[in-house]
């Protein structure tokens, strides 16, 4: 497959995750469990674009790695949703999410459609 064929794939997935955060925006929707979401999502856009720029994306989920790779400037807002790549996943301990989640989602909205934008030229 191209670049851009692995790429859209990616995006995929991202918006499948971008979805199911739009849906879950209730606060009782358990933080964890959507800043996980949203941490796979932030993760998959910064990897589609590595694997858009012909190379690829390393086995990680330290997302300031990822973003350096993509050459992309993340936010601390999206900064924040790393402890979600594993601590929330595995620890009892409430893990807060780093800011509202209508605000993560629209963050992540701009970048994936960003990316979108990138992928159709």
């Amino acid at each position: 497959m191209s670049p851009s064929e692995d790429a859209a794939l990616l995006l995929i997935t991202v918006r499948r995750h971008l979805r199911s955060m739009a849906m879950s925006l209730d606060p009782g929707f358990a933080q964890e469990d959507w800043g996980f979401l949203a941490q796979q999502a932030l993760e998959k856009v910064l990897k589609a674009s590595i694997v858009l720029d012909d190379r690829e994306p390393p086995l990680t989920h330290e997302l300031t790695t990822l973003a350096d790779l993509a050459g992309v400037s993340l936010t601390p807002l999206l900064l924040g949703l790393q402890p979600f790549a594993v601590k929330a996943r595995y620890s009892a301990e409430e893990t807060p999410l780093p800011g509202e989640r209508r605000q993560i989602l629209t963050a992540l909205e701009g970048l994936t459609q960003g990316l979108e934008a990138r992928l159709n030229r």
